[in-house]
């Protein structure tokens, strides 16, 4: 039955931080709570885990509702952004920790506590540092190990805030490759929290995206990206270029542009095309079927190029589309700036002046 949350409402001194937030996940998903400083995604995740007490709505955990009780009743794991751990404390120690403050009639016997934690440790791939203290590990192993220390109580639910949030890139790569392996061996319910939107879409089964705390959009990575249903995520996955086009005989055009039919429910007049940075060709000058820019700056970024582009025959900051391809979709000199190009959308987003979705093409 997994999670569900009905109607949440929490607010801290009249800010009204969760404004009515109904999510809901299957036993064994994996959730990924996504979007910007403040969208209330922390707090929610806070809430599942009874640390803060929500002034309306219901929680249910496999059907039971524990929006009333404390968090040593809800069996969850939570594993934090900044470990956590107690420094006076080996490895071993700091993951046995919770199963030695349990009460006496539900506290496992000593040998049972010793081979659970061992074996924990082996998962994460730490049991030959079971007796070093944290000061002696790398960020990355830390993290392992207050993972190992919320899995240690056999929780129904493991919830993660940002737990990767203080390591470098490339280990934040590896860790979360890991963590989706072992979440899927071992078949929990799972709730992170992130503000980075590709460690969302390669980590989840559902995103959940969140914005001023309310629910914007949720769905699989597949459909949150290529089905944005407002402007904000558009924008705010995957970055988007806001153009104002039109919609004339049932074609979409943007600044003379044909870009082929408009969807069925789209009405005839003023629309918002969005276009994501990723989406567009860059042609030759001269080449038919698209805007005419100038490239006004490039900067080369590993295996792709963004360039900002301006609009011929506009001026302003606001008339800078933004785009985002390998390096070998840039025809000619990839790097000479004010040399012209045709850009032509491959793909786009239409939003009537409103803003909710009219589709995605």
């Amino acid at each position: 039955m997994g999670l569900r949350v009905r109607n949440l409402v929490k607010t801290f001194g009249g800010h009204a931080a969760l404004k009515g937030v109904s999510i809901k996940a299957r036993t064994g998903e994996f959730m990924a709570l996504l979007g910007p400083s403040g969208s209330g995604k922390t707090t929610l995740l806070r809430c599942l885990a009874g640390l803060e007490v929500p002034d309306a709505g219901t929680i249910a955990f496999d059907g039971e509702d524990v929006a009333g009780t404390r968090p040593s009743e809800r069996n969850v794991g939570f594993v934090f952004q900044h470990y956590a751990l107690f420094r006076h404390m080996t490895v071993f120690e700091n993951v046995a920790f919770g199963l030695r403050v349990r009460p006496r009639a539900s506290r496992p016997r000593e040998d049972e506590i010793k081979a659970r934690v061992m074996r924990l440790l082996r998962l994460v791939q730490l049991e030959i540092f079971a007796q070093r203290y944290p000061s002696q590990l790398s960020g990355g192993q830390r993290q392992r190990v207050a993972l190992a220390r919320a899995l240690a109580i056999e929780p129904k639910m493991l919830l993660l805030d940002e737990p990767f949030g203080a390591l470098d890139a490339k280990v934040r790569k590896e860790l979360r490759r890991w963590l989706r392996t072992l979440h899927d061996d071992m078949g929990l319910t799972s709730v992170f929290v992130t503000h980075d939107q590709e460690e969302a879409l390669e980590l989840a089964d559902q995103v959940v995206v969140m914005r001023d705390g309310q629910v914007e959009q949720r769905g699989t990575p597949i459909e949150v990206y290529g089905q944005p249903r407002t402007p904000f995520v558009a924008d705010f996955i995957g970055g988007s270029n806001q153009f104002e086009g039109r919609v004339e005989n049932g074609r979409v055009m943007l600044m003379g542009l044909d870009l082929g039919p408009a969807p069925a429910d789209a009405p005839a007049g003023p629309t918002a095309v969005h276009v994501r940075r990723h989406d567009f060709d860059i042609l030759e000058t001269g080449a038919p079927g698209g805007l005419g820019v100038t490239a006004r700056s490039v900067f080369a970024a590993g295996p792709v190029v963004a360039i900002d582009f301006q609009l011929d025959g506009e001026s302003g900051a606001e008339r800078i589309v933004d785009v985002v391809v390998p390096h070998s979709a840039v025809p000619g000199a990839a790097t000479q700036i004010g040399r012209r190009y045709v850009l032509r959308p491959r793909r786009f987003a239409l939003f009537r002046p409103d803003d909710p979705a009219i589709r995605a093409p």
